[in-house]
């Protein structure tokens, strides 16, 4: 982060329990950037930075880059690293083809796995139940990728030896995803059914640039079921 009193170019406008903003703020420690975070306290307060800096979706997370805004978290990221190319680590594959496959792996993490993750965040009973399966049907073809797929089969992240632009996606979300299991009593990951994927999350939550700035599982867990039981709650006159 940035030290006091030295001239601040990049401002990451986040919460820090949003598994989005957290994938940006792993992508910026990773790179070593010095930025400012400015927390976001309220989704329905939102600041006028907020509001200028991002008035079609108006939400987090927004990083701004010399004055300049830049919106949607994997879009983030990939700036992060087009504008800083010259720091490693490279969370990009330098080869057409794994670029690509990294960029195919991102978008099915953001198209296909969290609509069902947010389903179980918001369901309960059958809904829930049904969110469940769908998210473990989709997180068993992430698992099975990581045994046959040959841009990362065998090795220690979806980036290779180092954390890269797939590592990002999915493992900003893996916080929320424990949080998940711990908050409705559900099992996403199983670790008999998924074991690469179960060894993959234990080593990218120890690894430097991610433990920092990892939301606490516990605490998330927590919000969770409270915006749950805010979403049976009975109105009240």
């Amino acid at each position: 982060m940035a030290t006091e009193g030295e001239k601040v170019q990049v401002k990451l406008l986040g919460a820090t329990l949003s598994p989005f903003v957290v994938r940006v703020r792993i992508a910026l420690a990773l790179k070593g950037i010095d930025y400012e975070f400015i927390q976001e306290h309220s989704m329905h307060l939102k600041s006028e930075l907020l509001l200028k800096s991002n008035p079609v979706h108006k939400k987090v997370p927004v990083l701004i880059h010399n004055g300049k805004p830049v919106c949607e978290s994997m879009i983030i990221v990939q700036y992060i690293e087009e504008a800083w190319c010259n720091k490693a680590p490279n969370l990009m594959p330098e080869d057409p083809y794994d670029r690509a496959n990294a960029r195919f792996w991102a978008a099915f993490v953001d198209d296909k796995l969290f609509p069902c993750l947010r389903g179980v965040f918001t369901g309960q009973g059958e809904q829930l139940q049904k969110a469940v399966e769908d998210s473990v049907t989709n997180i068993l073809l992430i698992e099975e990728a990581l045994r046959t797929n040959h841009c990362f089969a065998g090795k220690a992240y979806f980036g290779g030896d180092q954390i890269g632009l797939i590592d990002i996606a999915l493992g900003g979300l893996s916080a929320f995803i424990k949080s998940l299991e711990k908050a409705t009593d559900s099992v996403l990951i199983d670790p008999e059914k998924m074991p690469l994927l179960t060894a993959w999350m234990d080593r990218f939550f120890k690894s430097d640039g991610v433990k920092e700035v990892m939301p606490d599982v516990a605490k998330q867990a927590e919000f969770i079921s409270t915006r749950r039981a805010s979403m049976i709650s009975p109105p009240t006159n």
